[in-house]
């Protein structure tokens, strides 16, 4: 049986014009990261639908690597989105968007959670790279080890004391209890009481939880970051999944769970975009005990 694999290849060629340009705003910039994911996904869907090889050539510019004339010293950061994701070793965020080196600033923290250290290195991008920075993305991913932790303390309080000593580890749950409360709340109201007598109940709540961690703070960078001016930066989240390789995102007022979104607005927002994450294939999918469908719809 012939094996299946796959080469990503960086070239710094004919083709590096590509790679130099920088998209012009936000919205912009939020097509490119989802148009390259789904170039990510579909090299693997390629793969899995034949026994050989699938190949993709991501273009680079060699100024980001000192090369063609730049002059002496180390070349100049120009990214066009600052990533907020998880310390997960999973979840390689330049591949899964299809990008290479000086595209994306990345911050990772486990849970992307938003403590000052994130937020001084999120401010520092757009104080010093504002001239191409144009998007913030949070990023959360499927079976989050720091939310699944929030919720097993959710389910099981007594868990908590194993935490007393560990204040890192502990600083990080105490910050998602809120969304996974928030989320355990509403599957109740959408589901009924019993949802927490269901097989799936665990999984979904989790999954549900990352989603809405990943939204709230976009929401937070947006208020304290976004700008109204044309060109200006705006935050956006979405959820890897990592089994499927694409960005998952449930939104208000729409089906659409594909690619990064923008995270509600206000609290009306957030119950409107609660109630798209209880709808959702996936999550009722879970809290039934079945398999997640295909694409995370």
């Amino acid at each position: 049986m012939k094996s299946k694999s796959v080469e990503i290849t960086y070239r710094c060629g004919e083709d590096a014009a590509a790679a130099e340009a920088r998209p012009a705003d936000a919205d912009a910039a939020r097509r490119r990261m989802n148009d390259g994911n789904r170039a990510f996904a579909d090299l693997f869907a390629q793969i899995d639908a034949t026994a050989g090889m699938a190949r993709r050539v991501i273009p680079i510019s060699g100024q980001d690597f000192g090369l063609g004339g730049v002059g002496p010293g180390a070349p100049s950061q120009r990214p066009y989105a600052a990533v907020l994701g998880c310390a997960d070793a999973r979840v390689p965020i330049e591949l899964i968007f299809n990008e290479g080196p000086n595209d994306l600033f990345v911050v990772r923290v486990a849970g992307n959670t938003l403590g000052d250290d994130v937020r001084g290195s999120l401010k520092y991008a757009l104080d010093h790279l504002g001239g191409s920075l144009r998007l913030i993305v949070v990023l959360g991913h499927s079976g989050c080890g720091a939310v699944t932790a929030a919720v097993d303390v959710f389910l099981d309080p007594s868990g908590y004391l194993g935490l007393t000593s560990k204040h890192s580890i502990r600083g990080l749950v105490d910050r998602l209890q809120v969304v996974v409360q928030a989320s355990a709340k509403r599957m109740a109201s959408v589901f009924g009481a019993d949802v927490a007598r269901r097989s799936g109940y665990r999984d979904a709540l989790i999954e549900a939880a990352v989603a809405t961690n990943a939204a709230l703070v976009a929401h937070t960078l947006e208020r304290e970051f976004g700008s109204d001016a044309a060109g200006g930066v705006h935050a956006v989240f979405g959820v890897y999944l990592l089994s499927e390789r694409s960005v998952w995102a449930p939104r208000c007022g729409s089906d659409e769970v594909s690619g990064l979104a923008s995270p509600p607005a206000d609290g009306e927002g957030f119950v409107e975009f609660a109630n798209a994450v209880m709808r959702s294939h996936r999550i009722r999918a879970m809290i039934e005990g079945a398999q997640p469908p295909r694409g995370g719809l």
